[in-house]
């Protein structure tokens, strides 16, 4: 099938090279309340040489001196696990009162994630990927599962920082999707849409703004649905990355849907479409 379309130290730093800033401590509470915490120097390292697909993120205090912390920060990486540099209080905040977490406390996911070369070769023809940008709330993540698995989709692709994983309450709010949904992530989004393109899958982005209706893509083709943050939607070069951007066209007083509502509408048309092609072929 031929594509067309738009192609377009030691210390702890995010991707372009600037030290991580400590998050708010709110979000190190939700962490704890949501997942299975690991902490100490040796239970970490082994939680990450025995079962590293099981963890979501590492978190290191800042001015920890525990030299296996660099050798932990390496594992990480290789096994593409982000690492965030937070403050002992945050730290403290995050595990039981006189825990000895000495500087590094790992949250376990409650499912197991696939690589992401993995997913991308599991889906023949017909591929359909679900790519969230930066999905926060593990309920919406969690629904997102849920109908992704009830569409019949390949997987999902998230990245590996700046959004929710598999958390307790994502897991739950999936409905028991977890144990069928295959969940990929990926260093970087933009990398992703374009590997996806070298493999003829189209990347349609959502959009309030765009002047594409939903229905007027022809989702039978090989196809990446992209879905945004609740709030601020796609990221800019995201967007811009995608080949085509569309919109589900609003009737009410609200301006648009809840993002896993917004998947579950886009998805079954994918499929509505899918079934009358096949059926129209067999005419």
């Amino acid at each position: 099938m031929k594509r067309s379309g738009p192609r377009q130290n030691d210390k702890l730093r995010d991707d372009t090279g600037r030290a991580k800033r400590d998050l708010p401590r709110p979000k190190f509470e939700r962490a704890a309340a949501s997942a299975h915490l690991i902490y100490g120097v040796l239970p970490v390292l082994e939680a990450l040489r025995g079962n590293a697909r099981r963890i979501d993120k590492v978190y290191v205090a800042d001015g920890a001196r525990e030299h296996r912390l660099r050798e932990i920060s390496e594992l990480a990486r290789k096994n593409g696990i982000a690492v965030n540099l937070i403050s002992r209080d945050n730290m403290s905040s995050m595990v039981p009162a006189e825990a000895n977490h000495q500087g590094v406390v790992a949250a376990a996911s409650a499912a197991e994630y696939t690589s992401e070369t993995e997913l991308l070769e599991s889906a023949g023809d017909g591929a359909l990927f679900v790519i969230l940008d930066g999905i926060e709330d593990p309920r919406n993540f969690g629904a997102i599962l849920r109908t992704v698995e009830c569409a019949g989709a390949d997987g999902v692709f998230i990245p590996e920082r700046r959004a929710v994983g598999l958390t307790e309450t994502a897991a739950k709010s999936s409905a028991g999707a977890t144990e069928y949904v295959k969940v990929a992530k990926v260093p970087n989004v933009n990398r992703l849409i374009e590997e996806l393109k070298t493999r003829n899958v189209w990347v349609v982005g959502t959009s309030g703004d765009a002047s594409l209706d939903y229905t007027d893509w022809d989702w039978s083709q090989n196809s990446a649905l992209v879905l945004g943050n609740e709030g601020s939607g796609l990221h800019r070069l995201v967007a811009e990355n995608c080949d085509v951007l569309v919109r589900i066209p609003m009737y009410g007083r609200i301006d648009s849907l809840n993002v896993s509502v917004a998947a579950g509408v886009i998805l079954f048309e994918a499929r509505r479409q899918r079934a009358a092609k096949a059926e129209h072929a067999l005419e």
